[in-house]
């Protein structure tokens, strides 16, 4: 009976080591071979963020602004688990999500969009903070944007949405 049991708890062991392998080997948890972490936007001005990776969870919160950006942290089956500006977490539908690339200003100040690439170039416009821009090329510390009518370059530091090295062409 001892050597069953031991038998029985060296194969629960063996079974749980299998299982805590990284989750984007086990199968249902990587739906994609795309990049973990990454930024996309919001396809619809109504999307809700729920608890866990399924219908059956509760609602944490609903967004209402289409094309806000969110980085995706983890898949499951058609569902991501994003995180937002403010760091909050919660599972969306991937069918609520969309690849096109935007930012969102940060900044206590209006920031200026400017003509080119250096702080030298004209200014075309400043933009509140919180305004979401659809980003199309990043460069250095820079990145070319479209906002509210106008396209120009900001830098990148003002920006939500792109990551410190990341270069967009």
């Amino acid at each position: 009976m001892t050597r069953t049991v031991s038998l029985l708890l060296f194969l629960s062991v063996l079974l749980l080591s299998q299982l805590a392998v990284a989750e984007d080997s086990v199968p249902g948890f990587r739906s994609t071979d795309l990049p973990l972490p990454r930024f996309v936007s919001l396809r619809s001005d109504k999307v809700y963020v729920r608890t866990g990776p399924a219908l059956r969870y509760p609602i944490k919160w609903v967004y209402k602004r289409e094309e806000m950006p969110v980085e995706i942290v983890q898949e499951f089956d058609s569902w991501r688990k994003i995180t937002d500006f403010e760091g909050e977490a919660g599972w969306i539908h991937q069918s609520l999500l969309s690849g096109e690339r935007t930012v969102l200003i940060q900044s206590d100040d209006l920031v200026p969009l400017r003509e080119g690439f250096s702080s030298e170039s004209r200014m075309m416009a400043r933009l509140e903070p919180d305004v979401v821009a659809i980003v199309d090329k990043c460069i250095s510390e820079w990145c070319r944007i479209e906002a509210e009518g106008y396209r120009g370059w900001v830098q990148r530091n003002f920006l939500w949405g792109i990551y410190e090295d990341e270069e967009l062409n």
